[in-house]
């Protein structure tokens, strides 16, 4: 069985295998989009990430245009969007998709019924934690906000 850290996945600067970076830390994954109703939640997870980026963990985004067309911009235009209205300074791949025919194997294998989180992405920032073992430890609502009491639990769990 695969884990977390056996996916290729580019970074939205070129980096080509930015999941190697991330080996042995527990990660936040984001499906991420600049024109959603829920793109504030970039403040919480970047505050989230800045606290605790020293204590072996990082979120992830991952831009996504599936739903309502919500990240139609290219790698430029998403990381100067993120840097400059959310000071984003945690790690994006390069824009997926998370369902449908063409989703990434990551996606397929963070949302398969043998892990224990099956079906489709519902919507931008879904959010999954990953251990640091690379095993999926919880799935997470779009609207559920970065800082939620249960997410921070499960991530000190996590770590």
């Amino acid at each position: 069985m695969k884990n977390f850290y056996d996916f290729t996945l580019a970074g939205l600067d070129g980096t080509p295998d930015l999941l190697g970076h991330l080996r042995g830390k527990a990660v936040l994954v984001v499906n991420v989009a600049s024109k959603c109703g829920y793109t504030p939640q970039y403040a919480g997870l970047e505050s989230l990430y800045q606290e605790l980026k020293d204590q072996n963990f990082t979120i992830l985004g991952v831009p996504c245009n599936q739903f309502g067309g919500q990240e139609p911009g290219n790698a430029e235009e998403i990381q100067s969007f993120c840097r400059l209205n959310y000071g984003v300074s945690f790690p994006l791949t390069a824009k997926i998709e998370v369902n449908g025919p063409h989703r990434d194997p990551l996606y397929a294998w963070l949302t398969a019924k043998e892990n224990g989180f099956p079906g489709d992405i519902g919507w931008n920032f879904e959010k999954f934690l990953i251990g640091t073992d690379g095993r999926i430890v919880a799935r997470y609502a779009s609207s559920t906000k970065p800082r939620d009491h249960g997410v921070m639990e499960d991530i000190a769990r996590a770590l």
